[in-house]
């Protein structure tokens, strides 16, 4: 940047009163102040999550033994530290919640979405910051919302994550009353927010982009955020709408869910998968696309087939919409149907395909470099790979029937959405870390925290394979009553153990934090090629009234197709 820009920006800068802590850093419309609001946040929902899974491992492991500091939970959950059945069902509930809607969708799109699309871009800010501020607020009263209904009488839900009618349609089948009302108002207001945000960051990429900035010149970290951003508008209204029909059913007497009053009880299914298979995708895209920026700065090369991997995010978003079904095999589906989409599903297991290939391509005769977030990034796709691997073997009715709603579903959706969004995730949080804070984490205890992570992860996820094969079911509350699982219960205690093993280890992404140096970047620097990593390209926090906002020319990106090497440059318009 020259010399007449830097003033420019100095002198745009000086036309602004300093704001105070309040303004600037909690009800603050900077999008990169808003995306650090949804990490801290998210982080603490996923610490929820993972406390109520520790609670689930005790249980599953240590059924009818008093659990460690059991006895600071009432009666009504722990009877003398000693999980209750209902309380059982009721983890499994949240935990599913916590981390689907709080935890993992909050982590790759609220925090990356907001933080890197104006920065990749060249753009000043988000769209319509005021609503960006909002969308965060509402998420944060979402949760707030939910965690509330712990402390309500009966307690939360009782009807899995899923919230399966009519047992959630019915208080009197389920014994929740106030909790079940607290879910439906908590995901209208999580929809609510998603929409405003979703709607943000597309009208960003469109209309926002720096001169330059092709559509075929976008990281692809910014498209898979952008497709996501469609499916969330696309997607979100449609469980707010049966979030709202269930609440009625429980509030006013209607009877969309219930059965014996004319109701349909799958049309809750349909509409909840409608709904979340796309919701998948949308916790899975954005950890494709931020993990293909980081394997192609760790490979020191273009990313191979970035073309494809444009069409692949688009074509998995389009096939997300068609698959549903598989999720309702054992409903009663007539067969014709069943195998149209047992083919759909199996046809979405291509793009996935052509992009681990062509992170493979990009890695082959590359210059590694295997940095934490290069090595989370590998993770990632060795993790992802399984999962799909095991994917295949539900798509195929046959196969899927006699495992439906066994362990083996449960180590499935680890293996896509912990092993791929997580490890993602952890791959992003040091790689953005020090453009987000200023510093840079310390590298060999994330390197330790990679590899225990890994370790431990495998441990305890890949013999739920094993005991699902065996028929242990996902949501059984004591294994030791059924004389076929008796068996298998030393694995499950392995699993347990296991399970508090990789928790524990979590706390290392925490000391890499506190280890954070900022001599550090003298040490190892990331080299990021795209604008987000451009110093000289100073963007003003807001522009002065009368001038147009600063534009950039983007530079040639690690995650785009070679093109000649330009300067970036910043200006205002």
């Amino acid at each position: 940047m020259t010399s007449v820009a830097h003033k420019t920006a100095e002198t745009h800068d000086a036309h602004h009163a300093p704001m105070s802590f309040w303004r600037k850093y909690i009800f603050s419309t900077d999008h990169k102040i808003i995306g650090i609001q949804f990490l801290f946040v998210s982080l603490f929902f996923l610490l929820v999550g993972g406390l109520l899974a520790m609670q689930i491992r005790w249980q599953l492991g240590f059924p009818g033994k008093p659990m460690p500091g059991g006895g600071i939970l009432p009666e009504s959950m722990a009877a003398g530290g000693v999980i209750l059945p209902e309380y059982y069902v009721q983890l499994v509930s949240m935990h599913g919640t916590f981390m689907v809607f709080f935890a993992i969708m909050p982590l790759l799109v609220g925090v990356y979405a907001n933080f890197l699309i104006p920065l990749k871009l060249g753009a000043h800010d988000m769209a319509f910051p005021r609503i960006n501020m909002a969308s965060f607020w509402l998420a944060l009263l979402a949760g707030l919302i939910m965690t509330a209904s712990f402390f309500v009488p009966n307690g939360p839900i009782r009807s899995g994550w899923t919230n399966y009618a009519p047992l959630a349609a019915r208080p009197d089948l389920s014994g929740v009353t106030v909790g079940q009302m607290l879910w439906c108002v908590s995901i209208v207001v999580l929809g609510l927010s998603s929409v405003m945000g979703s709607l943000n960051y597309i009208t960003t990429v469109i209309n926002h982009r720096a001169p330059g900035m092709t559509w075929f010149r976008m990281p692809l970290s910014v498209w898979a955020l952008f497709i996501t951003a469609i499916l969330g508008v696309l997607a979100l209204p449609v469980l707010q709408g049966a979030a709202i029909m269930l609440l009625f059913d429980n509030v006013l007497g209607t009877h969309f869910f219930d059965p014996v009053a004319g109701g349909q009880a799958l049309l809750w299914q349909h509409l909840f998968w409608f709904f979340g298979h796309p919701e998948v995708y949308i916790l899975i895209l954005p950890a494709m696309g931020m993990v293909s920026d980081i394997i192609a700065n760790g490979s020191r090369k273009p990313i191979f087939g970035y073309h494809s991997m444009v069409f692949a995010i688009i074509g998995i978003a389009f096939l997300g919409w068609i698959v549903w079904g598989h999720h309702m095999f054992m409903s009663g589906m007539n067969p014709t149907l069943g195998s149209t989409f047992m083919v759909s599903t199996l046809l979405i297991a291509v793009p996935s395909a052509v992009k681990v290939f062509n992170w493979l391509g990009t890695m082959w005769r590359g210059n590694l470099h295997f940095h934490v977030p290069m090595l989370n990034a590998i993770g990632f796709v060795s993790m992802f790979t399984i999962g799909g691997l095991s994917g295949i073997f539900m798509a195929a009715t046959p196969v899927d029937i006699p495992i439906h709603d066994t362990q083996f579903i449960v180590a499935h959706i680890h293996y896509v959405l912990f092993g791929g969004s997580l490890f993602a995730l952890f791959a992003a949080i040091p790689y953005w870390y020090p453009k987000m804070f200023g510093r840079m984490m310390h590298e060999g205890i994330g390197k330790l925290h990679f590899w225990l992570t890994f370790i431990f992860y495998n441990l305890t996820f890949f013999p739920m394979h094993i005991i699902g094969m065996g028929g242990q079911m996902r949501r059984i509350y004591d294994p030791t009553v059924y004389d076929f699982l008796k068996p298998q219960q030393p694995l499950n205690v392995f699993i347990s153990y296991a399970a508090f093993a990789l928790f524990t280890v979590q706390a290392l992404l925490c000391s890499t934090s506190c280890g954070a140096s900022s001599s550090a970047r003298k040490r190892r620097r990331i080299r990021g090629t795209t604008t987000a990593w451009s110093g000289r390209c100073r963007i003003p926090r807001r522009t002065a009234i009368g001038s147009g906002p600063p534009t950039c020319i983007a530079a040639r990106t690690s995650s785009a197709r070679p093109r000649p090497a330009t300067r970036t440059s910043c200006r205002n318009s």
